[in-house]
């Protein structure tokens, strides 16, 4: 079972969070959300916290090594698996969610959180009367 605030995070919060933006207001709530809660991710996620970091900054390969290092070290990371891969092809059927964003919603679903951190899906929608959808960033 998971912590009590245990939470699973999206890659754009996390994307805020070790960015410094334009939007501050945005990169501190990811990072206040991040040091208050037990953070879960899976491995979509690394990858593209990773992809977006090679993309938008000047970050090294060295880096990003010890980046995906420090996300085992620190996290819970659930792996992708024919499990979360068939349950995410029945959340698109039930929830109408895009491809990438079934598969998240099927590991936060695995992970046992009751709140997944995105402002990519519908603020407040409920999975399964298990999981909430919160985007940290709505006022």
């Amino acid at each position: 079972m998971p912590e009590n605030n245990a939470c699973f995070v999206d890659t754009n919060v996390w994307l805020y969070s070790l960015i410094e933006g334009q939007d501050k207001a945005k990169s501190e709530t990811a990072r206040s959300l991040i040091l208050q809660s037990v953070p879960v991710v899976s491995t979509q996620v690394i990858n593209e916290i990773c992809v977006n970091l090679l993309k938008k900054t000047d970050i090294s390969e060295e880096r990003i090594s010890q980046l995906i290092e420090s996300f085992y070290a620190k996290y819970p990371v659930v792996e992708i698996d024919k499990i979360i891969l068939l349950a995410a092809s029945r959340l698109r059927q039930r929830y109408t969610l895009s491809y990438w964003d079934s598969i998240i919603v099927a590991c936060a679903l695995a992970s046992e959180t009751a709140t997944l951190y995105t402002e990519d899906m519908q603020d407040g929608l409920v999975i399964e009367e298990k999981l909430e959808i919160v985007n940290p960033f709505a006022k």
